[in-house]
């Protein structure tokens, strides 16, 4: 048996009396368990972690702990000494080097779902093992805990390793992909403006965490609202990543949009493609039905009704999340984390041939002269090696190009408003109106 304590700045010792789980790290050679226990006050800097083996026998009273002592020690555990051999096992030409996937809120609902679809290899493929980094926080590390150890008792194959922790400059290191799905959830009586501020400040903190310790070309994607302004501002403070790696997801709201127009043409789902989610993941987002297609046919060949297309189509999409919360009492965390694994999907697999998909991505450069310097959704084609293009063969009408221009506007508001995280300057709010997407309130 292992013990630890964890120590801040803030508290110098652990309230505990009883052992339990403090980190987990499961991989090929070992499988480190190192549990907690109550140890008199010792001063270490904040976020700090001291690790100790004992043998279970050895369990004794509080001891003073002093933390030269400790060092990094990497233990394997009970079956995994057995049978994994991850040098012998990498060196096969059946697998592939592992990746590490680095998730943040890793405690909440969407990561519970997700983290399995990860590990099980759904996303990135059959020969593709993975490492897992789950970041959470004070408050939510023993339910971090019950996450790896629910990770360790599904025995996924492909899943080679799993770390836990709350430092983001420790739990980045060296990360092939970073999905940001931590975030404050909008409380109460707080303006959009207090939700761009505190959430902001916590993905300019993760930008630098990422700069300064994940793959020079991990790829990024940032699920906590208001997410195209979170991911520009996570960006700006990591100049070393290339900007085009950041995304917002808005791969829900295109598979809503492909959902809403599949019932309306009375066909399965997977008839509906070229869908493009315009602009910004609020209420002036913007579902394209004049490039979608249904059966290889334009939208208004087969749905006659622009009335619908124009009004009840976007107010459907829109409005889904909320009617969900209504039915069921709960935000859409599965169909979260499905899209975020179609996200991912759509950028390590090649896009069939005349199809596309949507991400909000950095807008220099695009050729549809939306205005630079934003993370803007637009419509991506990859060739599977997690890089895009922007598709150009896009037709506008009029009432899509103000559709687009009204998207625009409000996200370059929400970029003045956060100036303050980005370096430029001092921040100024001027939001025209409260455009949160309903269940994200």
């Amino acid at each position: 048996m292992a013990v630890v304590a964890e120590l801040s700045s803030s508290s110098s010792y652990i309230k505990s009396t009883r052992l339990h789980t403090s980190q987990l790290s499961i991989s090929s050679t070992h499988l480190s368990y190192l549990r907690r226990q109550t140890f008199r006050p010792v001063t270490r800097p904040r976020d700090a972690t001291i690790t100790c083996s004992v043998a279970s026998d050895q369990v004794q009273a509080p001891i003073a702990v002093q933390a030269a002592e400790f060092k990094s020690k990497n233990d394997c555990y009970g079956v995994f000494c057995l049978t994994y051999d991850l040098k012998a096992e990498e060196e096969t030409k059946s697998w592939k080097k592992t990746i590490n996937i680095a998730v943040s809120g890793a405690a909440g609902m969407i990561s519970n779902h997700l983290l399995f679809k990860l590990a099980s290899g759904e996303v990135f493929g059959a020969d593709q093992p993975i490492a897992l980094k789950l970041l959470g926080s004070e408050r939510s590390f023993e339910a971090l805990e019950g996450v790896a150890m629910e990770l360790e008792d599904s025995l996924f194959p492909l899943l080679r390793e799993v770390k836990i922790g709350i430092n983001p400059y420790e739990v980045f290191q060296d990360a092939d992909w970073a999905l940001l799905i931590g975030a404050k959830p909008r409380g109460p009586g707080m303006e959009r403006a207090g939700l761009l501020d505190i959430n902001g400040q916590i993905f300019a903190e993760q930008g630098k965490a990422l700069n300064a310790v994940a793959s020079p070309n991990v790829k990024v994607i940032v699920v906590g609202n208001p997410c195209n302004t979170n991911a520009l501002i996570c960006l700006k403070n990591a100049p070393k990543i290339p900007a085009k790696n950041f995304h917002a997801l808005t791969r829900l709201d295109e598979n809503r949009a492909k959902c809403q127009l599949a019932l309306k043409a009375g066909v399965f789902y997977d008839k509906v493609s070229n869908m493009t989610i315009w602009g910004n993941h609020s209420t002036t987002q913007v579902p394209d039905f004049l490039n979608a297609r249904i059966n290889g046919s334009t939208v208004k060949e087969v749905i006659k009704d622009q009335k619908w297309l124009e009004a009840e189509f976007t107010e459907k999409v829109q409005q889904r999340g909320g009617l969900l919360i209504k039915k069921w009492g709960r935000s859409s965390a599965a169909s979260t984390a499905v899209s975020i694994a179609d996200a991912i999907k759509s950028l390590v697999t090649p896009t069939p041939e005349g199809d596309w998909f949507s991400t909000g991505v950095y807008t220099t450069g695009n050729p549809y002269g939306i205005a630079e310097d934003l993370v803007f959704s637009m419509p991506c084609r990859s060739n599977g090696d997690g890089d895009y293009e922007l598709v150009k063969d896009i037709i506008f009408d009029d009432y899509l190009q103000k559709r687009i221009t009204k998207t625009e506007a409000e996200l370059l508001a929400e970029k003045r408003c956060v100036a303050h995280l980005t370096g430029e300057g001092v921040a100024f709010c001027d939001l025209p109106e409260d455009t949160m997407l309903p269940g994200e309130m």
